[in-house]
């Protein structure tokens, strides 16, 4: 029996990165998963964000566990296409039982020369969307009434302050707010919810030429190796940024009967990041 034998979990974002991995490592644990992902273009991300070839690697990777699924290229900002993935997936599988809402952007600036728009986008996508992933499961899960669990993705940017990132912070910090109010509204329904803070991880967000440029603004170009040095001294652990299997463990955890009674949590996977505080203003 798989740690997660018999459940379904829909994680948004899991066309790459963290959320392929999220559905590669729940699968591995008997899940069934519901992979969504918006696979285009946010007009204020400077880096590729995931396409639908990237989502049909993610499908080919649960089938090859011998796992269903079933994914939908949606937009976390939009409630009508999620509620249809969730009701596509409850006639599909019968029932959600656990929500990875891992969706989510990066930019950077000054606070001050942040644009409306750009402003705007982060608090759409990385916390508003959130919730409407929320929405659209937990009526399903109140419905049922056999409990759940709900995992959100914040951020070491969600415990502490960063140079650049007053808008993915706000958001960071926004869903640890809302994770804590939905822990005590469901707790008396079964449902955990909790949120888990990654520091930088090795995926397409954090390993590219805008966010090398970011921490090295004086180098011309800067390169994966340029960057790791500084990356390695914001945490306290010797190492430049943790893999994305890290988060998943972290993610089955919390969606496991082994934390039956854990919510309302913010469980830190940062290498220390929080106690060596030593991030760079970036």
């Amino acid at each position: 029996m798989g740690r997660v034998e018999g459940k379904v979990a829909l994680i948004t974002g899991a066309a790459r990165g963290q959320g392929r991995s999220h559905a590669v490592r729940l699968a591995q644990e008997g899940a069934d998963i519901i992979a969504v992902d918006i696979c285009a273009q946010a007009d204020s991300v400077p880096y590729p964000m995931a396409t639908p070839d990237d989502l049909s690697t993610t499908v080919r990777l649960v089938e090859d566990l011998d796992r269903r699924i079933l994914a939908r290229q949606a937009d976390v900002r939009d409630s009508a296409a999620l509620a249809d993935v969730v009701a596509e997936a409850i006639a599909e599988f019968g029932h959600i039982d656990i929500l990875c809402a891992n969706a989510g952007i990066a930019s950077f600036g000054p606070s001050w020369e942040l644009t409306d728009e750009v402003w705007q986008e982060m608090i759409d996508v990385n916390l508003t969307g959130v919730w409407k992933s929320t929405r659209a499961v937990i009526p399903h899960m109140l419905e049922r009434g056999q409990g759940g669990s709900i995992i959100i993705t914040s951020s070491t940017a969600g415990l502490v302050g960063f140079g650049n990132l007053a808008h993915y912070a706000a958001a960071k910090h926004g869903v640890v707010g809302l994770m804590k109010v939905l822990a005590v509204e469901l707790a008396q329904h079964s449902i955990r919810v909790n949120t888990v803070h990654p520091t930088t991880v090795d995926t397409p967000m954090i390993d590219n030429p805008a966010v090398r440029q970011l921490f090295l603004p004086a180098v011309e170009g800067p390169s994966r190796d340029d960057a790791q040095a500084l990356m390695k001294a914001m945490n306290a652990l010797p190492v430049p940024w943790v893999e994305v299997v890290d988060i998943s463990n972290a993610v089955l955890f919390l969606a496991s009967d082994e934390a039956r009674y854990i919510t309302g949590i913010q469980l830190p996977v940062e290498a220390g990041a929080t106690m060596a505080y030593k991030y760079p203003n970036v």
